[in-house]
């Protein structure tokens, strides 16, 4: 027989040590327990621009998707996607789906307010007649002036990849 088979020191020792595995592996095995997770920064709630930059975070994802659109991500997991709103209420819907086939969901509630015509243009006096004002025209500061109030999607500017 061994005589430190029966030691309290050898006995401790293997508790300890089985203790830090276990916590080892669950450590490891986080990506299949807690699943996908979508961080957006900032709660966009009410804005007075057409354009929005949706930027944030996903976790643990093998895809990501925006209003069922796929979206590129960063290798450490970073996003950012322009999105044009329509005016009054807008629902942006970013799914996150990972490799084991669970999937987690965030939803992204913006009001689009335009900015008032009722005011008169910076650094102008008030316009008469039944002309519309140019800055009720554009879309948004920067960009010319567009004949119809809606805009297409093909007037967006692509993100760089």
């Amino acid at each position: 027989m061994l005589p430190y088979r029966d030691s309290k020191f050898t006995t401790v020792a293997l508790v300890v040590f089985f203790i830090l595995a276990l916590a080892y592996t669950l450590f490891e095995a986080r990506g299949i327990i807690l699943g996908p997770t979508i961080t957006v920064s900032g709660e966009i709630s009410e804005v007075h621009e057409q354009f929005v930059m949706i930027k944030g975070q996903a976790d643990r994802i093998f895809s990501l998707s925006m209003n069922g659109k796929q979206i590129q991500v960063t290798k450490e997991g970073a996003f950012a996607e322009s999105h044009i709103l329509a005016i009054g209420y807008n629902r942006v819907v970013l799914e996150a789906k990972d490799q084991y086939g669970r999937s987690t969901e965030r939803a992204l509630e913006i009001i689009y307010t335009p900015p008032s015509t009722d005011s008169p243009p910076a650094g102008g006096s008030p316009q008469t007649g039944s002309q519309p004002s140019q800055d009720a025209t554009a879309g948004t500061a920067g960009q010319a002036p567009s004949t119809d109030s809606t805009v297409s999607a093909s007037s967006t500017v692509p993100l760089a990849q």
